[in-house]
């Protein structure tokens, strides 16, 4: 009798990548049930080599995500059962990661300034508002999109096959990168954004500063906004799909958008609001010994994620 019981023959990661996708109370079940169905499936085929019937087998099975669906039994939705764990989990991931530093800086700006417990909780929930809804809105619309590419296998080139089951520890791994990933750059565009809209920054007299210089919404920030926005998209991409030639080569296009500009207005000493360093510093300068190392580490930061970018492909 044909047996598919031992770790990591395509037929367990078959029935692994499938049960995920279904209520945990199910799993069980469902699990047993579509070994059984395989081992029963090849065994009455009663073929010389197991290993290409099981291959056979899994192959007219069809992508075991669009399997899960059925199990499920959940109706039509606007991000479907293939990517929903997936999206609940970054969603998960970035907003436990860039809301609590978004609020704790809010928090504790006002209360350097002396601000009262209404004006702190105040500002905190206007940092949920500013930060927190356009991140679920943009995630949501790139899933939205990922979904509506077409199929989870598109990326292979052809009609699914069990090549195109993951290997459980490489997209274990991969997918905790690309949420870190998603954590940073989006972290970085809500402070960005936050900076500017709520502008955290009081000085003595009650005048409230961006801290970033407010000329660079006239030109330089909407392509590092842009570039932002794209490398939280690949990484969103990188966690569902393994890497390829093609994210790579969209990863350069984010990194320039988001790193050379990026090194310019740092060249240029145009990154922070001179009023709000006069208000900190008292107008001292930094050498141009520092600007240029912090030019070179984020060239060289740039390169070093392009270079990883190709090296997974």
């Amino acid at each position: 009798m044909f047996q598919a019981s031992d770790t990591g023959t395509l037929t367990d990661r078959y029935v692994a990548e499938a049960v995920r996708h279904i209520p945990a109370a199910r799993r069980g079940d469902v699990a047993d049930e579509l070994r059984a169905t395989i081992a029963d499936t090849v065994e009455a085929r009663g073929p010389a080599d197991p290993g290409a019937a099981e291959r056979e087998v899994l192959t007219e099975m069809g992508d075991p995500i669009r399997l899960a669906a059925q199990y499920a039994d959940r109706p039509p939705v606007l991000i479907g059962p293939g990517f929903y764990p997936t999206y609940i989990r970054l969603l998960a991931a970035l907003l436990l990661s860039v809301l609590p530093v978004v609020i704790a800086v809010s928090a504790a700006l006002d209360i350097v300034d002396g601000q009262g417990a209404a004006r702190v909780i105040g500002g905190a929930a206007g940092a949920v508002l500013t930060v927190g809804v356009p991140m679920v809105a943009w995630l949501t619309v790139v899933f939205v999109l990922i979904e509506r590419s077409g199929k989870r296998s598109a990326a292979s080139g052809g009609a699914w096959t069990p090549d195109d089951l993951p290997d459980r520890r490489a997209q274990k791994k991969r997918g905790a990168t690309a949420g870190a990933g998603m954590a940073w750059h989006g972290l970085l565009l809500a402070l960005i954004v936050w900076q500017h809209t709520a502008q955290p920054y009081r000085t003595d007299a009650g005048t409230h500063l961006d801290v970033l210089d407010p000329g660079l919404w006239s030109g330089w920030i909407w392509p590092i906004l842009a570039g932002l926005v794209g490398l939280v998209t690949l990484d969103a991409i990188r966690a569902l799909r393994a890497p390829t030639r093609s994210l790579a080569l969209w990863n350069i296009a984010a990194q320039a958008a988001f790193t050379l500009p990026m090194a310019w207005i740092l060249y240029r000493r145009e990154f922070f609001n001179p009023d709000f360093l006069s208000d900190v510093n008292g107008g001292w300068q930094a050498p141009d010994a520092f600007w240029t190392v912090v030019v070179l580490v984020v060239l060289a930061g740039g390169a070093r994620e392009v270079v990883r970018r190709f090296r997974e492909a």
